[in-house]
């Protein structure tokens, strides 16, 4: 009798650590409702590179967040003064108006966040500081 007790415990085991091993942080397993990453790649096809990020020459901010969030949808906007905040999971995207078009700048949500906090502390984004916070993106909160 302790023999098939034994038994099935180590199957019961094995079970749970087979269920364990496909839980990997590999992004394709995330879906845009899940996970979404600012579009660098095309961001950098799009505008013109510039020593702070990019530049749009001619649209003004709300234009460029929305062709940026047209191509991969941000999680949320925030507006403040002449800049759009564009939210993604790990990223801040900064549109900001110019005297001539528009600057884009990409930060890290805690860099981006802690730059321009008195703009975004009012939204309903969380504070990276805070410890209920968790980041974003594959992998979070495991």
């Amino acid at each position: 009798m302790k023999t098939a007790l034994r038994i099935s415990v180590i199957l019961l085991a094995a079970t749970a650590l087979t269920g364990c091993a496909g839980d990997d942080d590999d992004d394709s397993s995330y879906d845009a409702t899940h996970y979404n990453d600012v579009p660098i790649q095309w961001i950098r096809g799009e505008y013109t590179p510039n020593a702070g990020g990019y530049v749009d020459p001619v649209d003004v901010p709300n234009t460029v967040a929305d062709e940026i969030h047209t191509n991969t949808a941000s999680r949320d906007r925030v507006s403040a003064e002449s800049t759009v905040y564009l939210r993604y999971d790990d990223d801040i995207v900064a549109v900001t108006k110019q005297p001539r078009g528009s600057l884009i700048e990409i930060q890290d949500y805690r860099s981006g966040y802690s730059r321009w906090q008195h703009h975004l502390r009012t939204s309903s984004w969380p504070d990276p500081v805070n410890q209920s916070f968790r980041g974003g993106g594959p992998g979070s909160g495991k």
